[in-house]
């Protein structure tokens, strides 16, 4: 019977292992990385967790809840020269997907933009007013 048709081998298993003059051995770690799994579908699954992430729709403050606001907006301009500190509840839209946020933010009141309709803290954070859910204070008592 022919040794190399049993497949045992025999011929060549006590041969050295040959090793090349002129190229390097591959090392180890090199080797293995060959037969690791590859992402076929890159940016697959940073697409399905996009997808999976929830935000939320913005809900227009109904009409007295607009005039509250608005009421709080008029005395923090008056009072701005105290740095009123105020905590307000704001939507903040999402860059990637529609709908966004509900985000609440502790801070002292440098300025109110009224061209840009933005309210500015000390820490430079600037909110946009229309996105303004609540604000609550220390400065405006039983408002």
């Amino acid at each position: 019977m022919n040794t190399v048709q049993s497949g045992n081998y025999e011929d060549i298993i006590n041969l050295p292992h040959h090793v090349s003059a002129r190229h390097p051995q591959m090392l180890l770690s090199a080797r293995a990385a060959q037969f690791s799994p590859f992402a076929a579908l890159t940016g697959h699954e940073d697409a399905i967790r996009e997808t999976e992430r929830l935000t939320e729709d913005f809900r227009e403050p109904e009409e007295d809840r607009r005039e509250l606001l608005d009421n709080k907006i008029r005395l923090l301009q008056e009072n701005l020269s105290e740095n009123p500190e105020v905590e307000v509840t704001y939507f903040q839209p999402d860059s990637k997907k529609t709908g966004g946020a509900y985000v609440t933010v502790k801070g002292r009141v440098k300025k109110i933009d009224v061209c840009s309709c933005r309210m500015v803290f000390t820490d430079q954070t600037a909110l946009a007013l229309e996105n303004i859910c609540s604000i609550e204070g220390e400065l405006f008592g039983n408002l």
